[in-house]
């Protein structure tokens, strides 16, 4: 009998998937900036044993259906929207993730990208290298205090958490809505729990970390907007499509909310000619939550492991799809 196939959907390093290679044999797309095509993704899911994906590659019903031999995706990243996961449980194809490698990276991130909303970072920086700074004035760029002003957190999970921690030490009053409570986040950080209205009417900042899901998407709508202060700043490090950009462009041209940060899209990537970049109370990344060397690299790591361990016939650490059976 053959060795499994195992193909990675980006380049990456070789040392980090050597161990995958001492089992299978590997197939890596040969770029790790251009995302691998749909012909080439379906044809290699056709003969490949395991695939190791992004999350911006879209693992729908075709692609799963075309891989016959198919044990195992392991997405790189904790959100697996771009998965059809009833269909791989259907199959018999295990999903897996890389969720707690990257909770406090990516937590870091949403809270360097709430600093620099409300304190003009980039604004700033922008205004210096044009050559515009002449002299001091007391509101220049003048931002606003982050510190004892009230956060709330949309999505208590583990990054949620996170965050929460990292604004106790600004001595925020923290404020969550989740689908359900989180106890521990109550008792240890001394969160509230409030219903999402609250949260918008209340909140000086409002943080966007909940999964993209059919009851989430879109729920930062027009309405939601208007519901919160005009002094609100909004920030976003989960999914793009959880809110309606539209109406985001808008509140904030109206001046319905004070300004936003954004490391996700709902279509990614954008280019300079989004709408929401030509406003300079906006902050826009290109979805680096958890870009830092270590923690792709855990990342990477994990993902290998799981698939190994579901090509040798054993549990995957991070499985998604629980009810999966192996075929």
């Amino acid at each position: 009998m053959g060795r499994p196939y195992v193909f990675i959907t980006r380049k990456l390093p070789d040392d980090i998937i050597a161990p995958i290679k001492d089992i299978a044999e590997v197939a890596m797309w040969p770029h790790d900036d251009i995302p691998v095509s749909r012909d080439v993704l379906i044809n290699e899911a056709k003969k490949a044993d395991a695939l190791l994906t992004m999350v911006s590659d879209v693992i729908d019903q075709e692609v799963l259906k075309a891989g016959k031999s198919l044990k195992v995706v392991a997405n790189m990243g904790v959100g697996f929207d771009n998965i059809d996961v009833p269909a791989a449980t259907k199959y018999g194809i295990a999903v897996c993730n890389t969720p707690d490698v990257l909770t406090d990276t990516t937590a870091d991130l949403t809270f360097a990208l709430l600093l620099a909303a409300a304190r003009r970072i980039v604004e700033a920086a922008q205004f210096i290298k044009e050559g515009k700074w002449k002299s001091w004035s007391p509101f220049l760029l003048a931002g606003v205090d982050v510190h004892h002003k009230t956060i709330g957190i949309v999505g208590m999970g583990k990054i949620g958490q996170a965050v929460a921690k990292r604004a106790a030490g600004f001595d925020m009053n923290i404020l969550y809505h989740n689908r359900s409570r989180n106890i521990e986040a109550e008792k240890q950080l001394g969160a509230t729990y409030c219903s999402f209205q609250e949260l918008l009417a209340t909140a000086d900042f409002v943080v966007c970390l909940t999964p993209l899901t059919n009851e989430t998407r879109h729920m930062f709508n027009r309405e939601a907007f208007r519901k919160m202060k005009q002094s609100a700043i909004f920030i976003n490090a989960s999914r793009g499509a959880v809110v309606d950009e539209q109406a985001l462009y808008d509140a904030l041209v109206s001046g319905e909310i004070a300004g936003a940060g954004l490391d996700v899209f709902e279509h990614e990537p954008i280019d300079a000619s989004h709408p929401l970049l030509t406003l300079k109370n906006v902050v826009a990344l290109p979805h680096i939550g958890s870009a830092t060397g270590e923690t792709r690299t855990k990342m990477m790591e994990l993902a290998s492991r799981n698939i190994i361990a579901v090509l040798q016939g054993k549990q995957p650490e991070t499985l998604v799809n629980k009810e999966w059976n192996s075929r």
